[in-house]
């Protein structure tokens, strides 16, 4: 056996993912207020990184749907437009009610064992814990429990510590003084109500239809989940990265310059402390760093402003018209026309909402494949979505539109759609069937 060594020289070319790529492969799919809170977190690192918000002093310019400089405006400007959209914060669940037992309870041990009442409240409104376990974190007996429950249910709004729906809404109808025999009977028979079964209702409650109409009434105006009105009292809400505007020219992208923050190198600080030898490695170093990150976030900007602009030329007939007019379009039809990657654009349009004449979406939501049509432009599946969504609300409630009547009367129309697909996405738009709406219109007409 013969053993010979050789050498080969091979050349190949191979991507090396550096530290700084990853990073600024990070920015594209972070939105403006995340970049902020990047780059704010780097200038506690860096001395010569600071961040401020952009004034529209750059130009990241492109022929189409882009930024008109008369109409772009200051950054007070911009934040009118997204803050006059946003709601008042409402205060959370938690405090609302923690202030009320202040006020309740003035004695000490009273106000901690509330306080493990209000641990075990659900975002809903409810108890989320069995009676039993509740006492025995409270150091209570059965009793006492039940009775330090009687004195919480008595904050407002009314429901709140109920352990059933049924429980929930007595606490309501009794805080209303509403509460009569029919009215008990009615609580204690939820499920028939449930399965719109009126003429059993009836049977069981001992009364007719006319006497047990204005009982439904009563009850509809209830809230089931008294708690659900805080559940978003603390959520800030997220104020979008581009913005369309109709302009004299056409659609118009602008970014959102309220929340653009835009990286500043200190570069006359880097010169005063440039002498010092000790020093000169570390600063020549952090120097190289606040520059990348400086053309990073240039780059990650204008690369949003391109795919938000070739978006908004492709769905020209949506901001016209609406979400019925949304044309088919894949992340690769976006690459291509812009020159990037198809994994560049996924990224870009992760992240970065987009606020439209026709409302705030996110730039994901505009891609759709396109469906079977007999025309020559294929329907895509966001408008067919939404066509299933306008047939059912213009429906007859009380007759509603099966899977299958919905699938003929969107195939007649031009696009192929089969029974299963209706059903696919209505599930996806979180619509009830044929039978449950019917069920609901019945009690509603109750």
């Amino acid at each position: 056996m013969n053993f010979q060594v050789s050498q080969q020289i091979r050349q190949s070319q191979s991507l090396v993912m550096t530290p700084q790529l990853q990073q600024a492969i990070c920015l594209l799919q972070l939105g403006n207020l995340d970049l902020r809170a990047f780059i704010e977190n780097e200038a506690e690192e860096n001395p010569f990184v600071d961040v401020r918000v952009s004034k529209g002093e750059q130009d990241y310019g492109r022929s189409l749907a882009l930024p008109s400089q008369s109409k772009g405006g200051s950054a007070s400007d911009d934040f009118d437009y997204i803050g006059s959209r946003a709601a008042d914060n409402l205060p959370s669940l938690y405090g609302h009610v923690s202030s009320q037992f202040d006020l309740m309870f003035t004695d000490p041990r009273d106000r901690m064992v509330a306080e493990v009442f209000l641990e075990a409240l659900e975002p809903n409104g409810w108890l989320g814990e069995e009676m039993e376990l509740i006492a025995e974190r409270a150091g209570l007996s059965i009793e006492d429990a039940e009775e330090m429950l009687h004195l919480v249910q008595r904050v407002e709004p009314a429901g709140l510590f109920a352990r059933t729906l049924s429980e929930c809404l007595s606490i309501q109808v009794e805080e209303k003084c509403l509460m009569t025999p029919l009215f008990r009977s009615l609580l204690d028979n939820l499920p028939m109500l449930a399965a719109a079964d009126l003429n059993g209702l009836c049977r069981v409650c001992g009364c007719t239809m006319d006497e047990l109409k204005p009982v439904l009434k009563e009850l509809r105006s209830l809230n089931p989940k008294p708690g659900t009105d805080f559940i978003y009292g603390d959520v800030t809400h997220r104020e979008p990265d581009l913005i369309v505007s109709r302009g004299a020219e056409g659609w118009q992208v602008d970014l959102n310059r309220s929340t653009l923050p835009a990286v500043v190198v200190d570069e006359d600080k880097a010169q005063q402390v440039m002498h010092d030898r000790t020093a000169s490695t570390y600063i020549g170093e952090r120097l190289s760093v606040a520059r990348w990150l400086r053309r990073a976030v240039e780059h990650r900007n204008q690369t949003t402003l391109m795919v938000g602009a070739e978006i908004v030329r492709r769905q020209t007939a949506f901001l016209n018209d609406g979400p019925a007019h949304i044309v088919p379009m894949t992340l690769k039809d976006v690459a291509d026309a812009i020159g990037v990657h198809e994994s560049t654009v996924s990224r870009v349009t992760t992240g970065i909402l987009i606020v439209t004449p026709q409302g705030t979406f996110g730039l994901k939501s505009f891609f759709s494949t396109a469906l079977a049509s007999d025309t020559e432009n294929a329907a895509s599946s966001a408008a067919v979505r939404h066509r299933i969504q306008k047939l059912v609300k213009d429906e007859d409630p009380m007759n509603p539109l099966s899977d299958d009547a919905i699938a003929k009367v969107i195939s007649e129309e031009g696009t192929h759609l089969a029974r299963r697909t209706v059903a696919k996405y209505r599930d996806m738009l979180k619509i009830a069937s044929s039978f449950q709406r019917k069920r609901a219109a019945k009690l509603a007409q109750a």
